[in-house]
C-alpha cells in the first residue's frame, strides 16, 4: 500500500498546518517552585491545575522537542475514560470499593476535559460519542459477552454499557461479518494535536513557562539538569510516559510499546452512506491484537494497531516514521472490517510509543521526602487518564488530601522490566502468539485460543 506521507510526527499536525515552530529553550540556570519534565498531556494538565489552584506558583516545563511531540500529538483521539487495566491487581492492595472509585474517576475525566475545553476556548474537535467494540467471529463474540458481564459485575452502570446484537451493531457501522458489539456510552472523540496545542497555549497564558528544545540529562532531589542549564526546584514531576526509558536510571521502569496508525483520504458521501457510522463512534474490535479507529472531523477514517510492537532497548521511532509492513497490516485490518474502503487512498501513516509498567497497570505518585512525582504507564488510555493524573498530582504537590489522592493507583510501584534481550523476546513472543490466536479464531475456532492465555502469561498482561 503506497502512501503520501510516512511519519512527519503525525497526520494530526498536517491537519492543523504542519509541525509547530519550537518555543525558545531554557535560557540558562534558573529556580522554580515546580519543574515538570515533558510537555505532553500529563505535564500540561499538571501545570494547568497547579496554576488554577495557586497562580503564584512558578511552574516550569522542560521539553526535549515541542509540546505534543510524543503520544499526546499522535494518539487515536479516544477520550474514553475507560479502564482496561487489571481491576484485580488494584483490588489486592486497596479493596474492591476503591477500585470502583478509581473506575468512576476515570470515567469522569471525559466530562472534565470537555468542561475545560469549553471554559478555556480550546477547539479540539471534541464530540461526545459511543465506543463500539465489535466482534467479527464466534470467539470474539464470546469475549464480548464476557466483557459485558464483567463490566456489570464491577458496577459499571447499565446506562453506560449496552450489548448489541449483530443487527443493532450493523445499524451503527456496517462492518463485514459483524456478529455483535458492546457499546460504551459517554465517551468522546478528539483531534489530539489540537487538544495538546490548545492546552499548552492556555497553560502559558496562566503564567507557566514551557521551554522547548531542552533535553533533560539527569535529575535528582531539587535539581533538573539539561543541555541548556539547570532548574532548581523543590518539586519535580516526571511526565515522560513512553519516553521514560530515555532518562538515565529509568531504562527498565516502563516499556516503550509501539503503536501505529494510517488515515484515509476524505471519504465521499456516497461511500459514507454505504458504511454508516453516522454516530461517529470510536471503533475497536475484540481481536487479541486489537485495532482502534475513528471518523475524523473532515470525514476521514483513521485505523490504528500495534504493528511492530517493540524496539530493542525501548528505543523510539524517528519523528513518527513507521515500517511498510505495519502500514500494510493496518490497511489489511481496515479493508477486512470495512471492505467498502478498498478504493480509498491512504494519505498518511505514523507511529508513536506508549508507556507500559511491568504489571500493565497505570500509576501516579509523589514522594514527599524527595519532592519527586510521576504519572504515566497508561497502556494506551492516556488521553483521558492524563487529565486525572494532572488533577491528582496537583493535589499531592499541594499536600491536599482528597478523594483523588486516595485512589489505588496513587504511589503504586511495581518491579522493573527484565533486562534485554529478555523483554524484547517476551513482548515479541506475546504479540506473535496473539496474532496466531487471532488467525485460529478467524479460521473458525469457536472459543478463545489457548495461545492468547500463554501470551498473557509471558509478560503478565
Amino acid at each position: 500500500m503506497d502512501i503520501k506521507t510516512n511519519g512527519n510526527i503525525s497526520f494530526w499536525y498536517a491537519d492543523i498546518g504542519g509541525i509547530p515552530e519550537k518555543r525558545p529553550p531554557l535560557p540558562g540556570d534558573r529556580e522554580a517552585d515546580v519543574c515538570i519534565i515533558g510537555a505532553g498531556y500529563t505535564g500540561l494538565w499538571t501545570a494547568y491545575y497547579l496554576k488554577k489552584a495557586d497562580p503564584s506558583l512558578d511552574v516550569v516545563i522542560v521539553e526535549r522537542e515541542f509540546a505534543g511531540f510524543g503520544a499526546s500529538g499522535r494518539n487515536g483521539g479516544w477520550l474514553s475514560g475507560g479502564f482496561s487495566w487489571s481491576r484485580e491487581k488494584y483490588e489486592k492492595t486497596s479493596g474492591r470499593g476503591a477500585v470502583v472509585d478509581m473506575q468512576n474517576a476515570m470515567a469522569g475525566t471525559v466530562d472534565e476535559v470537555e468542561r475545560v475545553t469549553k471554559v478555556e476556548g480550546i477547539d479540539a474537535d471534541l464530540i461526545r460519542v459511543d465506543n463500539l467494540i465489535a466482534a467479527t467471529n464466534t470467539a470474539q463474540m464470546k469475549r464480548i459477552r464476557q466483557e459485558y458481564q464483567y463490566a456489570l459485575d464491577w458496577q459499571v452502570p447499565r446506562e453506560r454499557i449496552q450489548l448489541l446484537s449483530a443487527e443493532q451493531a450493523a445499524a451503527r457501522i456496517r462492518l463485514a461479518n459483524i456478529q455483535g458489539a458492546v457499546s460504551y456510552r459517554g465517551m468522546a472523540r478528539v483531534q489530539p494535536a489540537k487538544l495538546v496545542r490548545g492546552l499548552a497555549r492556555v497553560v502559558e497564558a496562566l503564567g507557566a513557562w514551557i521551554y522547548e528544545g531542552t533535553t533533560v540529562t539527569r535529575f535528582e532531589k531539587g535539581r533538573v539538569e539539561t543541555d541548556r542549564g539547570t532548574v532548581r526546584a523543590p518539586v519535580i514531576i516526571r511526565a515522560t510516559e513512553g519516553f521514560s526509558a530515555g532518562l538515565p536510571g529509568f531504562e527498565r521502569t516502563w516499556l516503550a510499546l509501539n503503536s501505529a496508525q494510517i488515515v484515509t483520504e476524505p471519504v465521499p458521501e456516497a461511500l459514507w452512506r454505504e458504511i454508516g457510522w453516522e454516530g461517529h463512534e470510536l471503533l475497536g474490535d475484540a481481536a487479541h491484537a486489537y485495532c482502534y479507529a475513528q471518523r475524523t472531523r473532515e470525514g476521514r477514517i483513521t485505523m490504528g494497531g500495534r504493528g511492530v510492537p517493540y524496539r530493542y532497548g525501548s528505543k523510539t521511532d524517528v519523528n513518527g516514521q513507521t515500517q511498510q509492513a505495519t502500514i500494510d497490516q493496518l490497511y489489511g485490518i481496515l479493508t477486512r472490517l470495512l471492505p467498502q474502503t478498498k478504493s480509498l487512498r491512504i494519505d498518511h501513516a505514523w507511529c508513536g510509543v506508549l508507556g507500559v509498567p511491568r504489571d500493565w497497570c497505570t500509576t501516579a505518585g509523589f514522594d514527599r521526602s524527595t519532592g519527586i512525582g510521576w504519572a504515566g504507564g497508561y497502556v494506551g488510555l492516556g488521553v483521558s487518564s492524563s487529565n486525572l493524573a494532572g488533577r491528582t498530582l496537583a493535589d499531592l504537590i499541594l499536600n491536599r488530601e482528597t478523594e483523588l489522592t486516595g485512589l489505588p493507583w496513587v504511589n503504586r510501584t511495581v518491579r522493573e522490566w527484565e533486562p534485554e534481550p529478555f523483554r524484547w523476546l517476551g513482548v515479541h513472543s506475546m504479540y506473535q502468539l496473539y496474532r496466531m490466536a487471532d488467525r485460529r479464531e478467524f479460521a473458525g475456532l469457536p472459543h478463545t485460543s489457548k495461545l492468547a492465555a500463554i501470551a498473557d502469561s509471558i509478560t503478565g498482561h
